[in-house]
């Protein structure tokens, strides 16, 4: 058996990894399972719902009853929403922030969730790694930084950052044009990306080395010692699987505290 790994078309007998005809079915699923009028519910949009559903649990469930002495689970939830209160919403926004808690404490835990599906037995599919997803966190980020830009600021949020008045004259139409360009243009579409290509290439790196590692491990009646390349594969997988826990955490947190930092500049334009 000489070739083991990718081939454009499958050979179930002399392959033992078949490449899929389109690297995207590796985290795409296009699958109806039922529709309910326009609304067509494929396994993204199940997981979508599910993920929603698990943050009003922990949230409802953590936060129903203050007791003298609290369980294990309601200090996990409290000790998360006071992260996003005091360290993310009042440090980096100050004393306005309060009013943001609610939104930031949303994406944070639906991001969060929507993460850790990437290590949940069972689903093994961060729904984040569909770039519609994210897209559409930061749009809601895009569209509540800007509201309160002129809602805080008037024109003078816009006339300010495409003339800024603390820049020298001779630079101030390059300043603005960068200026302009970053804040209502690239913003929400780096924050949607850096969240979207993280969770993909670990889903990829994931399926590639546990799939591939289990493959060849299970082969062993059919390839012999050959079967012995999954085990390192495998090994590193599980490695990144631990790995991608940590980046799932931290994936959730970059983005909430970039929403923060996005609608502190706008609230606060004059610092």
């Amino acid at each position: 058996m000489d070739q083991l790994i990718l081939a454009s078309e499958c050979d179930v007998v002399n392959e033992v990894i078949c490449a899929p005809a389109d690297v995207k079915e590796l985290f795409e699923f296009t699958h109806i399972f039922f529709s309910i009028g326009p609304l067509e519910f494929t396994r993204t949009v199940i997981l979508f719902f599910l993920a929603a559903f698990i943050v009003v649990g922990l949230l409802f469930f953590g936060l129903r009853k203050r007791r003298m002495v609290p369980t294990k689970f309601g200090v996990a939830i409290e000790s998360l929403l006071e992260f996003v209160r005091d360290g993310v919403a009042k440090d980096i926004i100050g004393p306005d922030g309060i009013k943001y808690v609610p939104y930031l404490t949303s994406i944070f835990f639906f991001i969060l969730v929507g993460n850790l599906f990437e290590v949940t037995p069972g689903i093994n599919f961060p729904i984040t790694s569909r770039m519609a997803i994210p897209a559409f966190l930061a749009i809601v980020t895009y569209v509540i930084f800007v509201v309160m830009g002129f809602a805080k600021n008037g024109f003078r949020y816009f006339f300010d950052t495409v003339w800024p008045k603390h820049v020298p004259l001779g630079l101030r139409w390059l300043v603005g044009i960068i200026e302009l360009v970053s804040i209502f243009l690239l913003r929400p579409f780096t924050l949607a990306v850096r969240l979207f290509a993280n969770m993909v290439a670990g889903h990829l790196m994931l399926t590639l080395l546990l799939g591939s590692g289990i493959i060849f491990l299970t082969s062993w009646s059919e390839i012999g010692l050959k079967a012995l390349v999954g085990l390192p594969w495998y090994t590193l997988g599980i490695a990144i699987y631990l790995f991608e826990i940590v980046v799932a955490v931290l994936q959730a947190y970059i983005f909430t505290l970039l929403s923060a930092v996005y609608i502190q500049s706008s609230v606060q334009f004059e610092h």
